[in-house]
């Protein structure tokens, strides 16, 4: 007598083939993770770049194009940096309204505060 033929199905192979990943997984030691790298230190800007982002960050909060950096100065926790700007453009050029901002940055030049310091016409000779 010849034994019975045994099938084998689809489903029957999956599940043979899910229990064998199941069983592999469960003996291989598990790794530990790798703990995330320290973060660097930003480096200092240098004055030009603070002069550059303090000016465009400065347009971009109040809406008005930058004139001239008059003065960049460090202080103890960052700059300090006053900045021309056109506040309203008439014709002739010589009588624009301009006003002078101040503009405090930490070390790396990321704008902390700015004040208006005086408004006055561009042609018109001031306190100087």
């Amino acid at each position: 007598m010849t034994p019975p033929k045994t099938r084998t199905t689809k489903a029957s192979t999956k599940s043979t083939a899910t229990s064998k990943k199941a069983s592999a997984s469960q003996s291989t030691p598990r790794r530990r993770r790798a703990s995330a790298p320290k973060a660097e230190a930003r480096p200092r800007a240098t004055a030009g770049d603070v002069a550059r982002h303090a000016a465009a960050e400065l347009a971009d909060l109040i809406h008005k194009e930058p004139g001239a950096v008059t003065q960049l100065t460090r202080s103890d926790d960052g700059w300090c940096v006053h900045i021309e700007v056109v506040e309203l453009r008439r014709i002739p050029d010589t009588t624009d309204m301009m006003a002078l901002y101040e503009v405090n940055t930490d070390e790396h030049g990321s704008l902390e505060g700015y004040r208006r310091l005086r408004r006055y016409v561009r042609g018109v000779p001031g306190e100087e």
